[in-house]
């Protein structure tokens, strides 16, 4: 039979396809000395097989010299079968150069063991096949076969995969020639072409198609190259022959192009179920057939702390399942869909890898009844019913805690799992753990951040008699984070309430921190009862002094304060009048009963920190409000966007918010709906409150300050809580408003102005043109004065005062009566 015949029946062109390039084959014996030389050996390493064989690998491999010895090293790579990876090769010019570098054990006669050595210089690879060589497996334990024949073309030595190839076992072909196993003429043109290369020296690489027994399965391609060992005079020894599966090495080809993939697929989003569903998708039907994810539940929110792999007393994790696909429409392999409790059966390969953090590799399921897939009932019918016959379990890993589990099964694909599958699906299941702990770590600082902003916001409105309030924050997008936008109701002395807004500028947990402490900064100066203007005048000084502390000391990684704007309201249902003044802020809404709607015209101010509100201080402005007009509090993140300038966001907030009769809630909610669609790239805040009225449970007298004030006072506020059925406090009352009113013709001129008002309490204010604050002291036995306020503190549940235009308030509450003192439906606040 010619070369040509014989090429053309048996092994076809020359092929380049098995993507080995100029590799050097050597072969070690059990003590790591070279016994075999190849041509390509010597192009690589300059070194002719005189100068090698007899000698020790570490004359060209370091590697085998930077253990305590040559022998060490070859038990470490008994021990692992084979070894992997980069390494230094000495040139005999005294060049070092990097190779990649595998080593597979090959079997003999009566025991006797060798080693393969092959090397690529890595500066003739492609980046891929660099990967493949890097990050496969050893010849051992990849879909590679390899048999070494002597001068008469006998097999010597082979390895465990060249069954897999052709389907001779390994006692059958030792000490044989391949056409004494399986005559024909294909083995006749291999037995040529190892002839020819034998006579030659050289190496050849062709393909070639074998054909399994039929209990096997079908006919497949295989690529060979076909080497000729020399020995230490250059005669030829033997031929080794390295054979791998094309459609094997076709499919890890591409499985390794969608690991290479992965990286950018998973975790683009930074949540946890969305990485999780990312995994399973790639994995369906590259890997297998249906893939489960299933986290341990605290992993989406970032909460909680796995346990550490093998530690004693270990909790059994709460799994959720995260993941889920297959190439079944509606994955009917699941007993559970994504988001639910996972219940894991305590005799199942999931428990062993969540307790070992080591992978499960199930080639045949046993699905015998009895087994632990019958401790939960659905789950065996689930894996019996859709024809499950092989699965891998691999843990997810982060670090020493494994977070959960995935679950690779096949049913429609009759191949079982291998362990190149399992090595694949750990490699997958590695570049998912990267983007999880990413994803985790962020929804750990979000969880935190919006804790935080939670709690620094108020948990409930509370409006008193004043106002009915709700409210609406909305944080900026998830790439942003929390921010500094801040709103509050603070009730206030005589059934006022003060309504505040703030936007602290940046986002974070620095400005959040930063919301915190305005937010106190404002409620401590609103119960000293400062008018608007002066209370943002006070706010703008605290920020200043944060901004200067911050510019001396400032914190790590953390953007300093650089301002806030801010609008702060005080309402009062007894006159109706709402003071506001704002500093840098958008201005409020006011919608009327009939649903006309006003943005006023309230001076602008500066933004507080800034420094500016010195030379250009906060003005306040009055304004008297109908029953039941709606003021809308907003940050400029409700009426500003990319798509819109903040006019038309006003314009289109004013008719959200024209129907006045509707219930709060419902506008809030048509107020920020039409922002959700947007992609903001701030925090909405939106507060909204409908004023009410004391009306009739207000009382006002003037009354001329000379010695009849107080008596005069008495008898007005009898007959009023007469009318209001609060003859039980009509007592402690007279006392009360006869101290007031006494002090305040003492130590005021003109007039005194004495109001009652029944709301939640029953609060009497005393106002006069003196500026002076009363205060409680110790009077001594024989004095005379100075026990009135000690009365009036004994008397009611609270008192104090407060500035007023032209002199002060003074003022004293009391608890009211049973429930006589619970506002009408119309006064109540929501």
């Amino acid at each position: 039979m010619t070369t040509k015949s014989f090429e053309t029946l048996a092994l076809g062109k020359q092929s380049n396809r098995l993507e080995l390039p100029d590799t050097a084959i050597a072969m070690l014996d059990e003590q790591g000395a070279v016994v075999g030389w190849t041509q390509a050996a010597e192009h690589l390493v300059g070194h002719a097989a005189a100068d090698v064989v007899g000698r020790s690998a570490a004359l060209v491999m370091p590697l085998f010299s930077e253990r305590q010895s040559t022998s060490d090293f070859v038990k470490h790579c008994r021990a692992q079968n084979g070894w992997s990876g980069t390494t230094a090769v000495r040139h005999r010019d005294g060049r070092v150069i990097e190779a990649c570098l595998r080593i597979t054990m090959l079997r003999g006669l009566a025991g006797a063991v060798r080693w393969l050595v092959s090397l690529v210089d890595t500066g003739t690879l492609s980046g891929d096949a660099m990967s493949s060589l890097v990050s496969g497996p050893p010849l051992g334990r990849a879909p590679i076969g390899v048999a070494v024949r002597d001068p008469q073309l006998r097999c010597v030595f082979v390895n465990d995969a060249m069954e897999e190839h052709d389907g001779i076992p390994c006692d059958r072909r030792l000490g044989r020639r391949l056409t004494e196993v399986l005559p024909g003429p294909r083995t006749e043109a291999l037995e040529e072409m190892t002839r020819q290369v034998l006579q030659s020296g050289t190496t050849k690489v062709h393909e070639y198609r074998t054909w399994l027994p039929v209990s096997m399965g079908r006919g497949h391609p295989l690529a060979a190259s076909f080497h000729c060992l020399q020995g230490a005079d250059g005669e030829s020894l033997g031929v080794c022959l390295v054979s791998a599966d094309l459609a094997e090495s076709r499919l890890t080809r591409e499985r390794l192009a969608v690991v290479g993939e992965a990286g950018t697929r998973l975790g683009g989003t930074l949540d946890v179920m969305q990485t999780s569903q990312e995994l399973a998708d790639l994995a369906v039907p590259l890997l297998a057939d249906f893939v489960a994810v299933d986290l341990d539940h605290s992993a989406p929110s970032g909460d909680g702390s796995q346990d550490r792999v093998g530690s004693v007393g270990a909790r059994r994790p709460t799994l959720r399942r995260a993941g889920l696909a297959s190439i079944h429409v509606g994955v009917p392999e699941s007993p559970w869909v994504r988001g639910k409790p996972v219940t894991v059966p305590s005799a199942s390969p999931f428990s062993a890898v969540l307790s070992t953090g080591k992978s499960h590799l199930e080639p045949i399921l046993d699905c015998a009844p009895g087994i632990w897939m019958d401790e939960i009932p659905a789950v065996g019918e689930a894996l019996r019913t859709h024809g499950v016959h092989s699965l891998m379990v691999v843990p997810i890993r982060a670090r020493s805690a494994v977070l959960g589990v995935v679950l690779f099964v096949r049913t429609e694909d009759p191949t079982p799992f291998q362990e190149s599958d399992l090595l694949l699906a750990e490699e997958l299941v590695g570049r998912a753990v990267r983007a999880l702990n990413n994803a985790r770590q962020y929804a750990r600082e979000q969880t935190a951040a919006l804790t935080l902003q939670r709690n620094l916001l108020p948990r409930r409105l509370r409006g008193g008699t004043a106002v009915e309030a709700a409210s609406r924050y909305l944080p900026a997008d998830m790439d942003h984070g929390v921010g500094g936008d801040w709103f509050d109701v603070i009730p206030l002395s005589g059934a006022r309430v003060a309504l505040v807004v703030g936007d602290v500028v940046g986002h974070g947990l620095h400005a959040a921190a930063t919301m915190g402490t305005l937010r106190a900064t404002v409620r401590t100066l609103a119960d000293m009862e400062l008018p608007p203007a002066e209370l943002l005048s006070r706010l703008d000084n605290t920020i200043q002094r944060l901004v200067e502390e911050e510019d001396c000391e400032p914190a790590d990684g953390a953007a300093a304060v650089v301002g806030a704007t801010c609008i702060y309201a005080v309402y009062d249902p007894a006159s109706r009048v709402c003071t506001m003044a704002r500093a840098g802020h958008p201005p409020p809404a006011i919608i009327d009963p009939q649903g006309r709607v006003t943005f006023p015209d309230l001076p602008p101010g500066a933004p507080l920190g800034l420094g500016l509100g010195l030379g250009d201080p906060f003005e306040s402005v009055e304004l008297e409000l109908p029953e039941g007009s709606l003021i809308a509090l907003y940050t400029d993140g409700l009426v500003e966007s990319r798509d819109h300038d903040i006019q038309d966001g006003m314009n289109n907030l004013g008719a959200a918010l024209a129907e006045p009769d509707r219930a709060l809630e419902d506008l809030c909610d048509r107020a920020t709906n039409s922002f959700l669609e947007e992609a903001s790239c701030d925090d909405v805040t939106l507060l909204l409150v409908r004023t009410c009225s004391l009306g009739t449970r207000s009382a006002s007298w003037t009354l001329p300050g000379d010695d009849h004030a107080a008596s005069n006072a008495r008898q007005l506020v009898t007959g009023q809580l007469h009318a209001w059925g609060l003859d039980d406090l009509a007592d402690s009352t007279k006392l009360i408003v006869s101290e007031l009113v006494t002090n305040a013709v003492r130590h005021g001129t003109g007039t005194v102005t004495l109001c009652l008002k029944r709301h939640t309490v029953l609060t009497c204010e005393v106002s006069d043109t003196n500026v002076g604050v009363p205060q409680l002291r110790s009077a001594g036995i024989t004095d005379e004065n100075g026990r009135g306020m000690f009365l009036i503190a004994h008397l009611s549940r609270r008192w104090g005062s407060r500035p007023a235009p032209g002199g002060k308030v003074v003022w004293a509450e009391q608890d009211l009566p049973g429930d006589c003192g619970a506002p009408s439906r119309e006064l109540r606040a929501a």
